[in-house]
């Protein structure tokens, strides 16, 4: 059955560790200050930072989903490479991080066949999952489900069931559901309810802003009361305390971006100590992967 989690002895859920490979510069939030013409001019710093994400995956014995930027991937070949060869899923994160509610369909159908080709040629191997720039598919983006499956995808996990001030749509379902005439599984970021509204605990600037308690009963929740696998995102550069910093951004901007992020790699250490984690692919669709 689509999205039915997968249960390893008896130790419990299995949940996803996802990393959404892009560098500092390449955020949403920096459009304003870092245009696209821009990024070659500041340095880039993505593939030392996902190679130790790479490295402390193999000492904790951990395998995950990256989803990879095409613009990523065209510069760092090797990277993929090792991504692959270290028995991780590589996925679509769109060629140049550009949110899918400012394009046609028809440009996304081309950013993401694009993208899935290059990943393709590079890792070997079928990518089967894409996930959007600032999971921007929101409730009038649906038809972004019907390019995906028509241009090869299996799942999509693009959305978050929360309101928020740049992305989220708060009536979705909180876990996996069909979509694009049941041809694409869209599997949303990791939420838990309280007070009557989803509260995100899925990764991200949410890790870094509440307590890592926190973090932990929300996932165990996920895993033990709705009986789920949980989505986990982080992206390489919230490793990375010593990132340049462009001027000119606003406070809550400063504030989202930087928070804690000299306190990301020694939670991730425990995360991934605390839970059981895999590939997104090999959760969500067993008997399809690496085919």
């Amino acid at each position: 059955m689509p999205g039915k989690v997968t249960e390893v002895g008896t130790a419990g859920v299995v949940n996803a560790m996802t990393v959404d490979v892009e560098d500092y510069f390449q955020v949403s939030a920096f459009e304003g200050q870092v245009g696209k013409a821009q990024w070659q001019n500041w340095p880039l710093r993505v593939e030392d930072n996902t190679l130790r994400i790479l490295d402390l995956f193999a000492e904790k014995e951990v395998r995950g989903t990256f989803f990879t930027l095409g613009w990523v991937a065209e510069r760092f070949p090797g990277l993929i490479k090792r991504i692959v060869s270290d028995g991780h899923e590589v996925a679509s994160h769109g060629w140049e991080h550009v949110r899918v509610n400012t394009q046609t369909p028809a440009a996304f159908r081309q950013d993401v066949e694009r993208t899935r080709k290059l990943l393709q040629d590079l890792s070997g191997e079928p990518v089967l999952g894409y996930r959007a720039a600032s999971y921007s598919i929101g409730a009038t983006e649906s038809w972004a489900w019907t390019e995906l499956a028509d241009a090869g995808y299996r799942y999509s996990s693009s959305i978050v069931p929360i309101r928020h001030d740049l992305y989220g749509i708060p009536g979705a379902p909180r876990f996996a559901f069909n979509a694009a005439d049941d041809r694409l599984l869209e599997i949303p970021i990791t939420t838990v309810p309280l007070a009557g509204r989803n509260i995100n605990c899925g990764g991200g600037g949410w890790f870094r802003l509440f307590p890592y308690v926190f973090s932990r009963w929300a996932m165990s929740r996920v895993n033990d009361v709705d009986g789920q696998a949980g989505i986990f995102y982080f992206h390489p550069w919230e490793i990375d305390p010593e990132q340049p910093r462009p001027a000119g951004l606003s406070a809550r901007t400063r504030f989202r971006h930087y928070l804690n992020l000299d306190r990301t790699y020694a939670r991730l250490e425990r995360l991934l100590s605390d839970f059981r984690w895999g590939r997104m692919d090999d959760i969500f669709l067993p008997g399809e992967t690496r085919k």
